[in-house]
């Protein structure tokens, strides 16, 4: 007697828990189509502008975020350094050379959360493009490693994974069709201590 309605309620229940879940597990995945990577970052310029496509758009209302307008700017993140392999907290690396034409810049890093750093954080974990030390060449080399290094340096978390983000601001790139042809800093790794 209870068995047809049982059966109906498990089948919906299948149903819209495994559409729910593959639907979160597909807006974590990616930030939608058109990504453009250069080197070790990835950038979705169109992921911001009236034209994303709906998984863009589903991502971003996800998210909560209020992402830039191509006008106002592009994000690049990293999650993997120029070798392809995956970003390590136990491991130092190096980000060197300049950024893209743009009047502003700003880098940190991220976790898996990929949410910015806490302003009243101990350690830096965040650049900006007015306070980078840089060369005479106007070129500049980044530290990110989870212990202090001199110069420019950008504290990681032991035994964790991490993203880096790259936000160039007010730059003629955003909008440019030409990203393929830009430079951005190389990210290598220059060795782990794994405790």
């Amino acid at each position: 007697m209870f068995r047809l309605p049982l059966l109906v309620a498990l089948s919906l229940l299948i149903a819209f828990g495994g559409g729910i879940w593959s639907t979160l597990v597909a807006l974590d995945a990616t930030v939608g189509f058109g990504a453009i990577k250069l080197g070790a970052w990835e950038a979705f310029p169109q992921a911001q502008t009236i034209n994303a496509d709906p998984y863009a758009k589903a991502h971003r209302a996800n998210g909560g975020k209020l992402l830039l307008g191509s006008a106002e700017g592009l994000s690049f993140t990293a999650s993997v350094d120029d070798a392809g392999a995956r970003l390590d907290g136990n491991c130092t690396y190096v980000i060197s050379g300049q950024t893209p034409p743009t009047r502003a810049w700003t880098l940190f890093v991220t976790g898996e959360d990929r949410l910015p750093p806490s302003p009243d954080a101990e350690r830096p974990q965040a650049l900006n493009s007015r306070i980078v030390l840089r060369r005479a060449d106007g070129s500049f080399e980044v530290t990110v490693a989870p212990s202090a290094f001199p110069g420019n340096w950008l504290s990681t978390t032991p035994n964790q994974p991490f993203r880096l983000v790259l936000t160039l601001l007010d730059t003629p790139t955003a909008g440019s069709s030409g990203l393929i042809d830009l430079t951005m800093p190389k990210l290598t790794k220059t060795g782990c201590s794994h405790a």
